[in-house]
């Protein structure tokens, strides 16, 4: 059984965490709707947002400016600021070269060219701003204990 993406309000039950409007916070994946619970749950926070960075990038598949939305920004107690982009680990790679180059095929290399550039954005976002950016797989959400459904 394949789970399908949805979206929805998150309840902040910790407004004094939430760094933003606490009334209006939105989840587009269930993963991110458990990071969400996870970052209030975590004595280790001591702020997060949802979509609360915007990083300006060129998209190398069109060669215009776009604006890229964080899924997080995590503020650690020890004062460690991580932008977190949350994504299944299939879609962190270029895709495999199959026997034929199908449209799906061509699909997923158009995807990942456009998250490779909002990635390059967000590191060198990062750099300059002396925070960290970090890509969050099912990987490294099961390894923070967080967890999630299996098919």
């Amino acid at each position: 059984m394949a789970w399908k993406t949805y979206k929805g309000k998150y309840p902040v039950k910790k407004p004094e965490k939430y760094n933003g409007d606490a009334n209006n916070v939105i989840y587009r994946s269930h993963w991110e709707k458990l990071c969400f619970k996870y970052c209030e749950d975590n004595d280790d926070i001591k702020a997060w947002n949802s979509e609360g960075v915007i990083i300006p990038y060129v998209c190398a598949t069109d060669r215009r400016r776009h604006k890229y939305h964080m899924d997080l920004c995590i503020e650690y107690t020890d004062g460690t600021i991580v932008l977190v982009e949350i994504k299944p680990d299939k879609q962190t790679r270029m895709p495999k070269v199959p026997k034929r180059k199908t449209k799906k095929y061509l699909a997923e290399c158009m995807a990942y060219a456009k998250n490779e550039s909002k990635w390059n954005a967000a590191v060198a976002f990062a750099k300059k701003n002396n925070v960290k950016f970090e890509i969050w797989t099912e990987h490294t959400l099961k390894s923070k204990g967080i967890k999630l459904l299996t098919s």
